[in-house]
């Protein structure tokens, strides 16, 4: 049985940590998601989540303190002649749905849309890579009215840089990650509000191992 392990630390002024074990069984995945609030200041059901998933197919996800499920549905459709994923998710205690579907047009490029239902709050993304390891991705939300960039490059065959900027809040976010079968997969994140006075930035952690059980 496989089984892997995460860890996630924030470092800014709430700090908090979180935990995730998921433990592999056939084709579906059970996860177990802690954090900080679930020790301090003892044992206790806040920050707790449990999760059952089938990669590709479906997600379900138990907030255990709220009692507040969330669905999640994939499937992936042929549309003129090229693949479209489609996501429709739904959470129960804010009464939100969304969908998402993703056209693949070749491996190079790609068309997202995003919306949630019964509301204006839609976005657009473009994905281009170029060349197998420079990845350029706008995006434009409709509701606000404004455009986010990302770019990312591979780099030493295992690691990849990441530089994101979200025009309407002035976050600038770097990201460095590494996906190793030997030394197990980080991924360490930066971020600074640009338009504050102090731009302390917020650093984020996060480390996950596999293992089998």
């Amino acid at each position: 049985m496989k089984a892997s392990f995460k860890g996630r630390y924030g470092i800014d002024q709430k700090g908090g940590a979180t935990t995730t074990l998921a433990v592999k069984a056939g084709d579906v995945k059970l996860k177990a998601t802690v954090t900080d609030a679930t020790f301090v200041p003892g044992p206790n059901l806040n920050g707790l989540s449990l999760a059952l998933e089938k990669p590709g197919f479906f997600v379900v996800d138990f907030n255990v303190p709220k009692q507040d499920f969330r669905f999640m549905f994939m499937n992936t459709v042929r549309f003129a002649e090229k693949p479209l994923n489609l996501t429709y998710s739904h959470s129960r205690g804010d009464n939100r749905t969304m969908l998402d579907g993703t056209l693949v047009l070749d491996s190079a490029n790609k068309v997202s849309a995003n919306h949630m239902l019964g509301t204006g709050n839609s976005k657009l993304k473009y994905t281009y890579v170029h060349g197998g390891v420079t990845t350029f991705e706008p995006s434009y939300d409709l509701a606000k009215n404004a455009w986010d960039f990302s770019v990312s490059r591979k780099v030493y065959g295992e690691d990849v840089l990441k530089a994101t900027y979200q025009t309407t809040s002035k976050v600038l976010g770097l990201e460095w990650s590494r996906n190793s079968k030997i030394n197990g997969n980080f991924k360490i994140l930066a971020s600074c509000n640009l338009a504050e006075e102090e731009k302390k930035p917020k650093l984020i952690a996060e480390t996950t191992w596999d293992f089998e059980m």
